[in-house]
């Protein structure tokens, strides 16, 4: 257990806040005026009285030391995750000593305790119960294999009626999309989703997306089309495809699959965290990378709409854990497994590459995943130069470049790479792919923390 003499940085608490308003509210209580009764204790445990509006006390209790991240409960009635009162609490924590003083486990106050020793009474059960053999993960074989079964038939009945739908469009001509509406899409989005093949749903809806979407939105479209075909075909004859292309054809297809790969234990940097929402859910992609195995890994975390994922990391810090991989061709997502450490900030950074061998790093990547989107790189020695009325990423040593997609131009987070460059050279870490390079991280010129920029 890492004790609480390490303590995080004021960035690293507000990378933890849902939203801009949060970050400027939990910012006004990171001070000890509104506070009573706080502590801290060698166990990884921060609470503390907030005093409200009114005469009312907010109980705020923070686990600090849970390794997934931390967790976290207010008596307030904010629907924000984490509220206003947990990063005012944790802000004045990473402080230092005095702001929040170290207490005995028993000077801590009965609510606090009480909370405390529900919440690791549960993560102990949790974990007894993901252990392998044990009661509450044993199932009937047979009867998985039956499920499996008719999954299957209900997919291949779904992926031949949507082949038959693509022929269709192509017959009648592409300008004719744009006529019928989204209604279109969405009808047979929900067909796929009737066969249990969620994936090729996903996939029709992007297609409804794209029809009169602008200028050149018929050669988008055929390309999605013919993206999607061909996943269709890999369904169909997926018994002649070399085993790990077919894992990769059956997760693009919305088969969920346990990770297969043997538990890698590592320091494991997390290089990025940013979150993806739909009307239904809400995904948080992080980026975790290897310090010593220099492995990249993917792990998601997902929440119902308007609610945050559980799984909290923080970019710029390590954490001592198990990584194994999921049985996908070209996709490095992996599941974090047992971790042995509390997450602690570290000065590491990962190796990079040029802008060139990130194109081709992706090309290749492409061979064993046709419908990848990107890949995970690490620039080294680029700087941010304006390409007409976008910006690219160009070699400091060199005289290649890779366009930023649309979407990272139009973020805040260019502006905070272009004022931590300044014209020099930075490290920075994103996803690179067809449509450009969207950075999520940076390093500064000279030692100094990661800056997240999504």
């Amino acid at each position: 257990m890492t004790q609480l003499g390490v303590r995080w940085t004021a960035d690293q608490v507000l990378a933890l806040a849902p939203d801009a308003a949060s970050r400027k509210a939990g910012s006004k209580l990171g001070a000890a005026g509104p506070w009573s009764e706080t502590g801290s204790s060698g166990e990884g445990a921060v609470w503390g009285l907030c005093r409200g509006s009114g005469a009312e006390l907010h109980r705020t209790v923070v686990d600090v030391a849970e390794p997934s991240g931390p967790a976290y409960t207010c008596s307030c009635p904010s629907r924000k995750v984490p509220c206003k009162h947990v990063l005012g609490l944790l802000l004045m924590w990473s402080g230092g000593e005095g702001a929040v003083p170290v207490r005995a486990e028993t000077q801590a106050p009965d609510w606090a305790e009480r909370w405390l020793t529900v919440r690791r009474g549960r993560r102990r059960e949790e974990r007894a119960a993901e252990a392998p053999g044990s009661a509450a993960g044993s199932a009937d074989p047979e009867a998985a294999r039956r499920r499996a079964e008719r999954r299957a038939e209900r997919i291949t009945a779904g992926a031949t009626e949507l082949e038959q739908r693509l022929a269709d469009l192509l017959r009648s001509g592409l300008a004719a999309a744009e006529q019928p509406g989204y209604g279109l899409w969405e009808e047979t989005a929900a067909r796929m989703v009737d066969a249990q093949a969620p994936g090729l749903a996903t996939r029709v809806r992007e297609l409804g997306a794209i029809a009169g979407s602008g200028p050149g939105w018929p050669v988008r479209l055929l390309e999605e089309c013919a993206l999607l075909h061909l996943l269709d075909q890999g369904w169909l004859h997926r018994e002649r495809l070399p085993e790990s292309l077919a894992a990769t054809v059956r997760t693009r297809v919305g088969l969920t699959r346990s990770p297969d790969g043997p538990p890698l234990r590592d320091d494991w940097l997390v290089l990025a965290q940013y979150d993806v929402a739909d009307p239904k859910l809400t995904t948080r992609r992080i980026w975790l990378h290897g310090v010593a195995s220099g492995r990249t890994a993917l792990v998601l975390s997902y929440g119902a709409a308007g609610r945050a994922p559980d799984l909290n990391l923080p970019v710029g810090l390590a954490l001592d854990a198990e990584v194994s991989a999921y049985p996908a061709a070209g996709q490095p997502r992996g599941a974090l497994g047992e971790q042995f450490a509390p997450p602690v900030p570290t000065a590491v950074r990962p190796a990079g590459v040029t802008t060139a061998e990130a194109a081709a790093r992706y090309g290749s990547a492409l061979r064993d995943d046709p419908w990848l989107e990107s890949v995970p790189v690490t620039l080294d020695g680029v700087v941010p130069t304006p390409d007409g009325a976008s910006w690219q990423l160009a070699d400091a040593d060199g005289d290649t470049a890779l366009p930023l997609t649309p979407s990272a131009t139009a973020r805040p987070g260019l502006w905070r790479l272009l004022a931590l460059s300044g014209g020099a050279p930075v490290k920075v870490f994103g996803e690179c792919g067809h449509r450009g390079f969207t950075p999520l991280t940076a390093w500064p010129p000279t030692p100094g923390e990661p800056v997240p920029l999504c």
